[in-house]
């Protein structure tokens, strides 16, 4: 398992991808909509993206996470080669699940979240590409 991605809500994805790309070198290498969101892909040197995820319908967690938080880091994001093993190796570590089974992601990835309340306040995303 390796670093994949930091997934950053935003309200305005458009300029926080030219802000990453100068200061981080950082192009954009995907976007699409996807699940009332507008999801920007910016590529790091040496491994992995930021993700930036602005809400483009007011009724999703997203919207309502930067509600309440505020714009921000919203997970960290872990590339495996098998998210049905990983989900079953954070079952027995105790971890409570938010996602049982994997399900669709952006870039047609198949996606799993962890409770933050199991991982000392982080969400974590196991993600298989």
């Amino acid at each position: 398992m390796h670093f994949d991605h930091a997934g950053i809500a935003t309200d305005d994805a458009a300029s926080l991808a030219d802000l990453y790309g100068t200061l981080f070198d950082a192009p954009v290498v995907h976007e699409e909509e996807f699940d009332g969101l507008e999801m920007t892909f910016l590529e790091l040197d040496g491994g992995g993206y930021f993700e930036l995820i602005e809400p483009v319908d007011e009724d999703t967690t997203i919207a309502r996470y930067i509600d309440r938080e505020g714009p921000g880091l919203h997970h960290v994001a872990f590339a495996t080669e098998d998210i049905e093993a990983a989900l079953e190796t954070a079952r027995e570590a105790g971890v409570d699940l938010i996602d049982e089974e994997p399900r669709a992601g952006a870039w047609g990835h198949e996606i799993a979240f962890l409770h933050p309340g199991s991982t000392g306040g982080a969400l974590v995303e196991f993600v298989q590409h």
